[in-house]
């Protein structure tokens, strides 16, 4: 419980650098004040997705408050494993951070595309398609380690999945947007880590 503690305090300190930053992002992205038709995700996507993801991150948050709101999905995980998925969680969170700046306003939390939208290929996007989805593994992975929990993990993993169904969707919105050029950009980058050779 001592233990559980520490982490707690580390994982707040570290939501508190990087939530403001992710919501400073979003914010600017809805500068132009433009709708967006998030039923073009699928109504499969829209009714499982946001909801699971609540879930986790309702969770976690009990999680911080009390431990013991959430000791029936605690398993038993090393010290050191844990501290380790603290690296993890930062490097994520830097990933995140790097990925909202690459963004800008292209930033969407849905798969269409804003009437401006510029293809972006520089900063993470250099060398993979979906570097949100990416920090997202590394983000949920670390926390549900640090938590020690596998409640976490289960639902992360099943936002996860949902992330990557939905992403055949975006990709083929992007590829109506940009044709040749967003082909060209696939053929040379990895979906959620970089080609090899």
């Amino acid at each position: 419980m001592q233990d559980d503690s520490a982490f707690r305090i580390v994982l707040l300190v570290v939501l508190l650098a990087v939530l403001p930053v992710g919501a400073y992002h979003r914010i600017k992205s809805q500068a132009t004040g433009e709708k967006l038709d998030r039923r073009q995700e699928g109504i499969f996507i829209l009714s499982t997705l946001r909801p699971v993801g609540a879930v986790f991150w309702f969770g976690l948050f009990a999680w911080m408050i009390n431990p013991a709101w959430l000791v029936w999905s605690s398993v038993r995980v090393p010290l050191w494993s844990r501290w380790m998925s603290v690296g993890i969680l930062v490097a994520g969170c830097l990933l995140l951070v790097w990925t909202f700046r690459s963004l800008g306003k292209n930033l969407t939390d849905t798969v269409v595309t804003r009437k401006q939208h510029t293809l972006v290929s520089h900063g993470p996007y250099r060398w993979i398609r979906h570097p949100l989805y990416s920090s997202a593994a590394l983000v949920v992975t670390a926390l549900s380690v640090i938590a020690a929990n596998w409640f976490l993990f289960l639902t992360g993993v099943m936002v996860l999945g949902l992330l990557v169904i939905r992403t055949r969707t975006e990709e083929a919105n992007l590829v109506a947007r940009f044709g040749d050029s967003y082909r060209r950009y696939m053929d040379r980058t990895g979906r959620f880590l970089p080609k090899l050779g």
